[in-house]
Formats: C-alpha cells, sequence, structure tokens
C-alpha cells in the first residue's frame, strides 16, 4: 500500500500530469520541458524528480543530454498509462502543450530533414541499384515472427523499419549512433502517429540492455558499414530471448568498389555461409535465406532463430513460411 501511495502522491499534481502526458508522446530532455510547459529549469527539473523517484519515469543519457521516458515493461509501467489514458486530452493546458510540443518536432523535423536533403542524392543512387525498399519491408512485415512482443531495430537511421514493423509488437526500440538520424527518426514516428517506439542513441557493439530483452532484432543494411559485422551479431543475438531471432538485411557480394569511395561501404557484400557461419557463431539457429535481385545489387535477408527454452518446441510458422519462400526466391 505504502507503494502506491508514493505513486499516486508524485502523479498527483497538475505539471506532473502534463510531464506525464508530454513523456507518453516522446522522450524529452528539461530543456524541451521548460519549453512546453513555460515554466523555469529548476522547478521542471524538481517535477520530473519527483516523477522518477516515484516510479512514473525513468532517465536515460543520449551523449550529452538526459532524457525521460514513461517507465518501461512490468512493474507500475501498466498504472503509469492509466494515468496518461484517463487524462482528458481536450484540456486546454494539455492542447496546448501539445501544440507547444507539435511546433518543437516540427523545428527539429526541418533541421533534420536539412541534413537528410543533403544527403539524399547519395542514398538515392544506392536505391537505384537494388531491389526497392517497400519489396524488403513487406517481405519482413509478411513474415514478422507471430507472438513477438518486443522488437529492437539497430541503426535504425529514419525509423522507417520501426513504422512498418512497431504495429506487430507491445513495444519498439530502435538504436543509432547519428543524432540528425535521431532526430529524423523521432520526427518520423511522431508524424506516423508511432507511439510504441522510444528512439536511444547507443553503439552496436554495446547495447545498452539486458541479455535476452528482446523477441525480434533487425540489423536493416547496417552490417556493410560495420568494421567487425561478427561481433555485431554477437551483440545482437546475445540479447535475443530463447525462441527469438536475429533478422538481417544487407548486400550480396558484388564488385561495386565505388560504393566503398562514394559511400564509406566497409564490406562488399557478404556470402550466405559467411553471415550464417557468423549467425551459428553467435549461438544462434541460421534459417534459409531470401535473396532479392536488384538492377546490379543483391540483397539477402539472413536469419538466426535463438533455440526456445524447450528445444523441442516447434519453429513459428511464420519463420517456417520463410524458409519456404526463401528457397522458391533462390
Amino acid at each position: 500500500m505504502d507503494h502506491l501511495l508514493t505513486l499516486l502522491r508524485a502523479a498527483a499534481e497538475d505539471t506532473r500530469l502534463r510531464i506525464l502526458a508530454l513523456a507518453a508522446r516522446e522522450d524529452l530532455t528539461v530543456s524541451d520541458y521548460v519549453h512546453v510547459l513555460g515554466q523555469s529549469q529548476p522547478r521542471v527539473s524538481r517535477h520530473l524528480k519527483l516523477l522518477v523517484e516515484g516510479g512514473l519515469l525513468e532517465r536515460f543519457r543520449e551523449a550529452q543530454f538526459t532524457r525521460f521516458r514513461l517507465v518501461g515493461e512490468g512493474g507500475d509501467a501498466a498504472l503509469v498509462r492509466e494515468f496518461v489514458r484517463r487524462l482528458d486530452p481536450k484540456h486546454p493546458r494539455l492542447a496546448a502543450d501539445r501544440a507547444r510540443l507539435g511546433a518543437l518536432q516540427q523545428r527539429r523535423q526541418n533541421a533534420a530533414v536539412r541534413f537528410f536533403r543533403d544527403n539524399a542524392q547519395r542514398w538515392d543512387e544506392l536505391r537505384a541499384l537494388h531491389v526497392a525498399d517497400r519489396e524488403i519491408e513487406r517481405a519482413l512485415a509478411h513474415h514478422f515472427p507471430i507472438g513477438a512482443r518486443r522488437l529492437l531495430d539497430i541503426g535504425t537511421g529514419t525509423g522507417r523499419l520501426l513504422e512498418v514493423l512497431a504495429p506487430k509488437v507491445e513495444q519498439a526500440v530502435g538504436i543509432d549512433q547519428s543524432r540528425e538520424m535521431l532526430a529524423l527518426a523521432r520526427a518520423n514516428l511522431a508524424q506516423a502517429g508511432i507511439d510504441n517506439a522510444d528512439i536511444r542513441q547507443a553503439d552496436m557493439y554495446a547495447l545498452p540492455f539486458e541479455a535476452e530483452s528482446f523477441d525480434v532484432v533487425t540489423i536493416h543494411h547496417v552490417l556493410h558499414y560495420a568494421d567487425d559485422p561478427a561481433a555485431a551479431l554477437a551483440e545482437a543475438a546475445r540479447v535475443v530471448r530463447p525462441g527469438g531471432v536475429v533478422l538481417v538485411v544487407d548486400f550480396s557480394p558484388h564488385d561495386l568498389v565505388e560504393l566503398k569511395r562514394e559511400h564509406a561501404h566497409v564490406h562488399l557484400g557478404f556470402a550466405d555461409n559467411q553471415v550464417q557461419g557468423w549467425l551459428r557463431s553467435a549461438g544462434l539457429h541460421p534459417l534459409e535465406p531470401i535473396h532479392f535481385p536488384g538492377r546490379r545489387l543483391m540483397t539477402g535477408i539472413w536469419r538466426g532463430e535463438r533455440e526456445p527454452a524447450d528445444r523441442a518446441a516447434p519453429r513459428s510458422a511464420a519463420l517456417s513460411n520463410l524458409s519456404e519462400q526463401g528457397g522458391a526466391s533462390r
């Protein structure tokens, strides 16, 4: 009972309820809350401190910034989200907060779009060489493991894969090292109405998550930039639960050496046995790959499944169907 009283006391204040409503929409910094709420930094910081101590918010670091988000799975997460659900979105203060947050998001999106625009020509040139991204997205979405609850997207970039796959899970997390990409991903997800995805700055070689935290890990066109793809896959495998799967999308071997010079690629694609060997070394069971021929580049989807706790448990029907498609597409 004492714990519940602490939780209720932490929430029972006008500004703190406004903070919870905002935190349900985006992971924000202290300066963000100062801007949106129109209150002083010391006052906002105190409210945030009380919400963290009360177990309603949690803080995390992103480069030199500290961001705040609603508590995650388990514990009081369901109760905290019930507090937010019961808030009247038409309340004048909440509506005004949303408008100010929307204006802040728009300014950041404009800045991120400028960054993306400055680099877009390079990506457009690359896209013209391989199969359309939508074809890969459809394959991943159609054969996404049934019953998956938590998704991690490594190297999330613009957040596009989260837009496609987050609706299939309870919680999704995207990580990237580029602050510009993180800003663009947050803006894109907000615009798409995706409210169950967190965006964080993190290193794919040292993921800030406990072992066996996710049902699915996706690594979409990231490994060809990696200095050590095997280490990245080993770290991805570490955070996959028994019965979970790592999905890797990347290029098959090619001879377009200009991609190293003009697009900073470290590797000119990967062979099936190479990726499957890394997956096997990471403790995963490699499944049949799928190939998508493009104009000059072939794209592959490689999958590694962690054996269920009960090794006799059958693989999901979705993964079995994906294996059949892989055999048919080669």
